[in-house]
């Protein structure tokens, strides 16, 4: 059960991204362990059963991601990652396809949901959700931008389109579409509070969550080049 981070954990993040070497982090694996792996498992479990017993339909299955580096893309960065996240998403969709997630770095953890990354063709068809019915789509961007979620994924230095309603344009134009909200570390994460909070954040974006799986839905499937 997940009973708060430590107040170390970030401090330790910011001295593995300053010591990024094997000799070091092999000397710190006790303190990575107890600081940050075990309860960011701890909250990963625990966000996905809260999440399916709130969402019935909503068949969950978690995606941690590892400490390590992939060696053939450290482009001169040390072997270890200085954040981790985690992602929460339909067991019935490809793991392509939007999800919710949460992450912890050095200095804030954050929260939120969309793709990781879309194609030209899920984008493609998203833009053409939004452009088929706006009012639909504004009455679920409208309340998240009233709450203080931030559209995800880079903005298009041209834009692709523009309309009348800055908020539409805002999530329009983006390489990939999703939210999220970030936070310095403090007392709530220190807390098993955070759980609650991280759930009702998630909540709040699921009726988003369920416009975008329609959108991935919509795509052909592409195969998976990872096979």
């Amino acid at each position: 059960m997940f009973t708060g981070f430590s107040e170390k954990t970030g401090g330790f993040l910011w001295e593995l991204s300053f010591n990024n070497e094997r000799p070091w982090f092999l000397a710190h694996r006790q303190e990575f362990e107890d600081v940050v792996h075990t309860p960011f498992k701890a909250l990963a479990k625990d966000a996905i059963d809260l999440m399916n017993a709130r969402f019935p339909d909503f068949e969950g299955a978690a995606h941690l991601s590892r400490i390590y580096r992939d060696a053939r893309r450290l482009f001169g960065r040390g072997p270890y990652k200085d954040h981790l996240w985690f992602t929460a998403a339909d067991a019935r969709t490809l793991r392509d396809g939007p999800a919710f997630w949460f992450e912890i770095a050095p200095a804030s953890y954050a929260w939120g949901m969309g793709f990781y990354t879309a194609t030209p063709a899920q984008m493609d068809a998203f833009r053409r959700a939004i452009d088929a019915n706006p009012t639909r789509f504004l009455r679920l961007a409208r309340p998240l931008s009233q709450k203080g979620w931030t559209p995800g994924g880079e903005p298009y230095k041209r834009p692709k389109k523009l309309h009348d309603d800055a908020l539409l344009d805002d999530w329009y134009n983006r390489r990939w579409a999703g939210a999220e909200k970030s936070f310095d570390w403090g007392e709530t994460a220190y807390s098993e509070a955070l759980t609650g909070k991280l759930i009702d954040a998630w909540a709040e974006l699921m009726p988003m969550y369920q416009f975008l799986t329609e959108v991935y839905l919509s795509c052909p499937r592409e195969p998976d080049k990872r096979l």
